[in-house]
């Protein structure tokens, strides 16, 4: 590395906090936790790391959507500072883990509706709110098959009674039904 190259280094890990992306050290987005990448505009994931940001930002993403509270122990400081800083656009929907909320969702919706469409990650700490709020934005927005989407939740985690209820309700009171032929409802 030459040593303009050590500058902008330096500057970008003073500025950012974090290293800067480069061809051949940016992370992939496939090393984060639980990655699911749905189609060329959604992903959704577990809690990328300080050092993922970057990576993110080089492969396309656009926006990332956090899911959950900021104080939870798995959290990155700062991160809608990270984010930003990277050039991408950066919401945060705090879902309360054992009460979500259907506001939750809809908010999330209309974040995912804005003009023009955005790549998106939509993350929380290991990815099982974020693939539920996938699951149902696809089926409701995107018009992907139910049993489709549900093999990608399903490689996620099986929703446990408060989610599977919460899926269950914003389905039905969206006039779509959330069984099918190879939907396995049962979890934990």
């Amino acid at each position: 590395m030459d040593t303009r190259g050590k500058i902008v280094l330096i500057i970008t890990t003073f500025l950012v906090g974090v290293p800067a992306a480069t061809s051949a050290g940016a992370a992939e987005p496939d090393d984060i936790v639980n990655y699911r990448g749905y189609s060329d505009r959604l992903a959704s994931s577990g809690q990328p790391t300080r050092s993922q940001f970057p990576g993110l930002k080089e492969a396309g993403f656009e926006r990332v959507v956090f899911l959950a509270f900021t104080d939870h122990d798995e959290s990155v400081p700062h991160e809608d500072r990270i984010v930003s800083r990277l050039g991408m656009d950066y919401v945060q929907i705090p879902v309360d883990w054992e009460e979500p909320a259907r506001s939750d969702f809809y908010a999330f919706a209309g974040v995912m509706r804005q003009e023009p469409p955005k790549k998106t990650l939509v993350h929380c700490q290991v990815n099982f709110r974020a693939s539920s709020f996938s699951f149902l934005y696809r089926v409701l927005y995107e018009d992907v098959d139910i049993g489709q989407a549900k093999d990608d939740l399903d490689s996620v985690w099986v929703p446990n009674d408060t989610w599977r209820q919460f899926i269950f309700d914003i389905l039905e009171e969206n006039g779509r039904s959330p069984h099918c032929d190879a939907c396995l409802w049962s979890g934990g």
